[in-house]
């Protein structure tokens, strides 16, 4: 039972994440693109941090690689949030998803850890997958690029920056958490308005509307969620094993398919489907060694 609140702690945030798509949706249906949802969102974290830590700033300013920490996190929300937005949510959340394969690579690169048998198992289950959900029927892996929609390209750069956040975390993992948090708050805000100031200067983005009372709560409860489930994550993975974190956490995927499903915001083709379970798979191989890890 005692493991039980741990378990429940990271669903939230799972389901807060697989959710998200909706009230970023809503939003930029009222005329807020989702590059200032969530420079308001991430902002708004911020500034609450600094409010309830005012120590924090000293705190963080000694450990230089905060600085790419809050690079690759802010590009992760950047990527991640106008991509679910834009596209297909399950195709997105999909290919964002290929996380795990990508951390096979920058561990290699940046931690020295060369992958095993099992790694580059993983990862050629991971990309046979995308060329499932991504290639249209009958095409050849030389249209590979055509099938990528933006909002694809996006994702995957997302999953990227997510791997990349993962493994410098682990580089970080003596850093206090709060000034971690900071970074990550902070990487969330600045990266999201700096690509939205460039966006608006190209004419990709469009300039956010005139306050209003509808939008505004929207954006204060999705910022309030976000930092809820970011606590939760912050709970349930320091009680948990990470294979097993990591297991709960393929839980989005469900909580975004099934929502954008039921609320029309998708179609689970047979081809999505098949190369969804591949990814799915490279992912729950990736788990293995840490729970069998676990068990001795």
């Amino acid at each position: 039972m005692h493991s039980l609140f741990p378990v429940l702690a990271l669903l939230f945030n799972a389901l807060v994440w697989g959710l998200s798509w909706w009230p970023f949706r809503t939003l930029h249906g009222a005329g807020l693109h989702p590059l200032w949802a969530t420079a308001l969102m991430y902002g708004l974290a911020l500034a609450s941090l600094l409010a309830l830590r005012p120590g924090v700033l000293r705190l963080a300013l000694p450990h230089r690689g905060l600085w790419l920490l809050a690079l690759a996190s802010g590009l992760t929300n950047v990527c991640f949030n106008w991509a679910v937005t834009m596209g297909d949510v399950v195709r997105v959340v999909l290919l964002f998803y290929l996380m795990p394969a990508w951390s096979v690579l920058l561990a290699w690169k940046g931690l020295g850890e060369a992958p095993t048998r099992l790694a580059v198992l993983r990862l050629v289950l991971a990309f046979a997958g995308v060329a499932l959900v991504v290639l249209p029927p009958g095409a050849t892996l030389a249209q590979f690029a055509s099938g990528l929609s933006g909002a694809d390209l996006l994702a995957l750069c997302g999953g990227f920056t997510f791997a990349l956040t993962n493994v410098t975390l682990r580089r970080l993992r003596q850093v206090p958490g709060p000034a971690r948090m900071l970074a990550m708050f902070g990487g969330g805000a600045l990266m999201a308005a700096i690509s939205a100031g460039l966006g608006l200067a190209a004419g990709v983005v469009t300039a956010p509307p005139a306050p209003a009372l509808g939008w505004a709560l929207v954006a204060l409860g999705l910022a309030l969620a976000f930092w809820l489930g970011n606590h939760a994550l912050q709970f349930g993975a320091s009680r948990l094993a990470a294979g097993t974190t990591a297991l709960v956490m393929l839980s989005e995927v469900v909580f975004a398919s099934a929502s954008s499903w039921l609320l029309a915001a998708t179609v689970l083709a047979p081809r999505t489907l098949a190369g969804g379970a591949l990814i799915l798979l490279a992912a729950l191989l990736a788990i293995l060694p840490h729970r069998r890890a676990a068990a001795h």
